[in-house]
């Protein structure tokens, strides 16, 4: 490896993904993502953005190429390895897949429940996350009585609550207009702020207008990285 995937937490190497019987998600993707930075993944529907976060979350496997996370060669893990590579990662899904049947407290508290933590460390954590997320008096509410920005704001509560090296946000600001979406952006800032690397795959212009974050842009699974 160079000096360069040393320094880096995410490295992917001639990166190609294919879909039987002839779908080509991903093409020869080299990419490099540094400790702490915050980049945003762009590019229209269907270019790729979903397949090449999935690869990082190893809920697939590249068809050519190697990618490495913190150092680590995801084409050796190992099955009893994956749920430990996967506390360093943080999911937030345009979807938000929260359990309808259960309340903010305890969709959040579930991922943490197979880390190890006793009740008591995992209620204060849960508590500071959902505080964090301005959900403080929504605690003991039901997904189904929150709205759409509250809803994607359990998901990050629930991606972040085991304090992950990464997040990765797929589309979080899909459904939500542009007072909700600036909230969510915010707490990703503040995440980023304090260490997190974070990725956010987005087609919503108003998240990357600004240019100050580095923008890569996938058009038909190429990607275009300066």
């Amino acid at each position: 490896m160079t000096n360069l995937n040393k320094i880096a937490i995410i490295n992917m190497e001639g990166v190609s993904k294919r879909y039987l019987p002839d779908t080509l998600a991903l093409y020869d993707v080299h990419l490099h993502i540094t400790k702490g930075e915050f980049v945003f993944l762009t590019g229209p529907s269907g270019s790729g953005k979903t397949t090449l976060l999935r690869l990082l979350f190893c809920a697939e496997k590249p068809s050519v190429g190697e990618i490495w996370l913190d150092g680590m060669a995801l084409s050796s893990i190992t099955p009893s390895q994956l749920p430990y590579l996967r506390r360093k990662i943080g999911v937030v899904f345009q979807d938000f897949k929260l359990l309808e049947r259960h309340s903010v407290f305890e969709n959040v508290a579930l991922s943490l429940e197979v880390t190890g933590l006793t009740g008591g460390h995992i209620e204060k954590r849960v508590k500071q996350i959902i505080e964090r997320v301005g959900l403080g008096d929504k605690i003991k509410r039901f997904p189904p009585q929150l709205s759409e920005g509250e809803r994607q704001r359990v998901a990050i509560a629930r991606a972040v609550a085991n304090r992950p090296q990464i997040i990765l946000a797929d589309e979080p600001t899909g459904n939500l207009d542009r007072p909700r979406a600036k909230e969510v952006l915010s707490i990703l800032e503040e995440l980023n702020a304090e260490g997190t690397t974070i990725i956010c795959a987005t087609h919503d212009e108003r998240l990357y207008e600004r240019g100050y974050k580095r923008t890569l842009r996938l058009y038909d699974g190429i990607l275009n990285s300066p």
